[in-house]
């Protein structure tokens, strides 16, 4: 019966109860989209980092990060990497060769990080060649073949077929000059990995250093991303002379970023809602200052004040719920579609690629926020309620009924 009552009390006023549940409604979709957008760039620097270069784990000398110095490489890197790609765990595994160079052209010259790999292997673990925008990945008979990022050809004047001089610190400190050939020129989400990264194929770089294969870094792509935290543990255990990493340990500012929009996009509902609370606080003392006469004469004929405050109550979660689940409904739809069709901002692209975004976000939410969102919005409605209740149940029933 209250439930009833407090239903056909919220239409009694129709203009007055849809301006509010209208408001509440697109609060919540415009904050539910743009949490989207938040979470979806938040996701968008984590996947192309780990697409990228990153992995989901990597593997070091503990020494590597010091100097990253061509000596710094780890033992029997070859044979541990094999052994991780029997890990049922474990979707692909690359060994790198990766120290830090110079890059030479006919006019300039650049700091670089020289990355000898295994394309076979590479692919099983980054998507660096669905990135290539000039030439090929490596398809080519050019044993000396080379890919560089497009912002680092810019840099020093280089193009496809283009020669390109790489100079570094041999394993006994003597200075080596090694010349490729420009058979590929990458584009990828961030301007600074393409200007400071260039691979070659392994085989040719150890040739040239006329050493066995030097491993550097080793990357672990995992099934899915559930189990990184699980391969972390499980290599480090299993190694403990070498620095395992899982991708959030070796890029902490990416992995600060992504939580920092999801917690972003909390604050940003919860400040709607808390909006919106004074909306239905101010809707639902007109209410009551309306019906004072109504409520003096339920009180009057025996309804007990307790049912009043409940009552209240109810009118405000109903109001509340109607619009939030409106909003809710709205968003989700709103997201859905994009999540599909990505929203293009290319227009931006030079500013986001600076932090590692794609130029096309797809924006996303995580199921757990719609729960929490429906129960702030529970909340809401009931401390927002609480003010208009204790008028309601505070009225005189003689004085209230002789309102006019």
């Amino acid at each position: 019966m209250v439930l009833s009552l407090a239903w056909k009390n919220i239409w009694r006023n129709k203009n007055r109860s849809i301006v509010v549940l209208l408001a509440i409604a697109f609060g919540l979709w415009g904050g539910l989209f743009s949490g989207g957008l938040m979470v979806g760039m938040g996701e968008s620097m984590v996947n192309t980092a780990i697409d990228r270069n990153l992995g989901h784990v990597q593997i070091h000398n503990k020494k590597f990060d010091e100097t990253r110095s061509i000596r710094e490489f780890i033992p029997q890197g070859v044979q541990i990497a094999s052994e991780i790609k029997r890990l049922p765990q474990v979707q692909g595994v690359t060994a790198r060769t990766s120290f830090t160079g110079i890059a030479s052209s006919a006019t300039s010259s650049f700091p670089v990080q020289i990355n000898g790999i295994v394309p076979s292997e590479e692919q099983t673990v980054t998507k660096l060649h669905d990135k290539i925008i000039a030439g090929s990945y490596f398809g080519t008979s050019y044993k000396n073949a080379i890919i560089i990022g497009e912002k680092l050809a810019r840099r020093l004047s280089l193009h496809e077929h283009s020669k390109i001089v790489l100079g570094f610190e041999g394993l006994h400190g003597e200075l080596v000059n090694i010349a490729c050939r420009v058979v590929g020129i990458f584009h990828t989400a961030s301007s600074r990995f393409d200007e400071g990264n260039v691979f070659l194929l392994r085989d040719y770089l150890q040739r040239q250093l006329e050493a066995p294969p030097l491993i550097h870094e080793i990357a672990v792509r995992c099934t899915n991303a559930k189990e990184v935290s699980r391969v972390t543990a499980q290599l480090k255990q299993r190694y403990p002379h070498l620095l395992v990493q899982s991708w959030k340990e070796r890029a902490p500012i990416v992995a600060y970023m992504s939580d920092l929009m999801i917690m972003y996009t909390y604050f940003f509902l919860v400040f709607i809602l808390l909006a919106v609370l004074f909306g239905i606080t101010n809707t639902m003392l007109m209410s009551v200052v309306d019906r004072t006469r109504e409520l003096g004469m339920l009180m009057a004929i025996g309804m007990k004040r307790i049912r009043v405050f409940g009552m209240i109550l109810l009118e405000s979660l109903l109001l509340s719920l109607s619009g939030g689940i409106i909003g809710i409904i709205l968003g989700e739809i709103t997201i859905t579609i994009t999540q599909h069709t990505g929203i293009n901002l290319s227009m931006f692209e030079a500013s986001l690629s600076s932090f590692g975004l794609s130029a096309i976000l797809y924006p996303n939410l995580p199921g757990s926020m719609y729960f929490m969102l429906t129960l702030f919005i529970v909340i809401t409605a009931n401390i927002a309620a609480l003010l208009p209740a204790w008028k309601a149940i505070h009225l005189e029933p003689a004085r209230a009924i002789r309102t006019v």
